[in-house]
């Protein structure tokens, strides 16, 4: 039985790649004891900010088999998405990578349909489960260093020894039973690049982030005023940051994604520093119609755009 299971692993972990992924790992679906602790210190100290969701779901979100009636694993895959191209004016506001392209929600959503579908058709037809992409209460960093994917390194990011941290991780939670990959050793050692290079100091040796001083979370998360704390800090950033990324040398080493899903839109990349500071809402609405960007609103990314004046 053992042997039939590592074959199933192995057949999905091809068909992963074949769709399009990058990586793929297998853990049991299981209550994370050590995660649910962390997660609850975090949220009492308030570092989640105005991220009230963070605090729903708690047993779903740190139990992964409470999201599936009868889930026995959790299939993790890696999407890496660092790009090739930058953004041409270098006097621009900057956005984060990963909103260099179309929202990545939908595409990733459809591979994993095709994924499941197929096992469901060859290998497992009682096969039940759901497909998570960020749209659910998942500790999706800790399935996947679980499922053997990587580590988490001091800016908190899942770093995968070959992709670095620009991957969008996803979700299969299913009631098929398979092996689970073997963890890896966190290989951070003594670096602290990323912390010392984070400009509001959201980050600490512990591994913790007070999303409360992260520049993605003011520019995204946040619905209130910037506070004037953060005035001259934010590195031009106005769309996420990547700056804790930049400084790590795990990405340094990371390869750009071939991914058509996931190329970028020239009309974003090539605004000058003059067109986003005179973004009408027009505009907004044309160059991001399939933008992660859309999140932030206009009013929040003009709110974004005049708080570097």
């Amino acid at each position: 039985m053992d042997f039939l299971k590592n074959t199933y692993s192995a057949q999905i972990e091809n068909k992963a790649k074949e769709l399009g992924f990058d990586a793929c790992g297998f853990t049991r679906a299981e209550e994370l004891l050590e995660e649910k602790i962390i997660l609850r210190n975090w949220l009492d100290k308030d570092m989640h900010g105005n991220m009230h969701y963070m605090a729903n779901h708690f047993d779903k979100r740190t139990n992964p088999s409470k999201l599936v009636e009868g889930a026995k694993s959790v299939i993790v895959l890696l999407s890496n998405y660092n790009p090739k191209e930058k953004q041409q004016d270098d006097e621009a506001p900057i956005i984060a990578r990963y909103a260099y392209g179309q929202d990545y929600h939908f595409s990733i959503k459809d591979k994993l349909k095709l994924l499941f579908e197929y096992i469901q058709e060859n290998i497992y037809p009682e096969l039940e489960g759901r497909c998570f992409v960020d749209s659910a209460p998942v500790l999706e960093r800790s399935l996947a260093v679980k499922a053997g994917l990587g580590w988490i390194g001091k800016n908190t990011h899942l770093i995968h020894k070959k992709l670095g941290s620009y991957v969008f991780i996803s979700e299969l939670v299913i009631n098929l039973e398979l092996p689970s990959t073997t963890p890896i050793n966190e290989a951070c050692g003594g670096c602290t690049r990323c912390i010392d290079a984070c400009p509001t100091q959201a980050l600490s040796l512990d591994r913790t982030l007070d999303a409360r001083k992260c520049i993605s979370y003011l520019t995204i998360e946040n619905k209130e005023p910037i506070p004037s704390e953060f005035k001259n800090q934010m590195e031009n950033r106005v769309f996420g940051c990547d700056i804790c990324q930049e400084a790590c040398p795990w990405t340094w080493k990371s390869r750009p994604h071939n991914n058509e899903d996931f190329k970028p839109n020239h009309n974003v990349l090539e605004l000058t520093k003059d067109q986003w500071h005179h973004l009408t809402q027009e505009q907004f609405s044309a160059t991001f119609k399939k933008s992660a960007i859309k999140r932030a609103k206009y009013s929040g990314l003009k709110r974004n755009i005049d708080f570097l004046k």
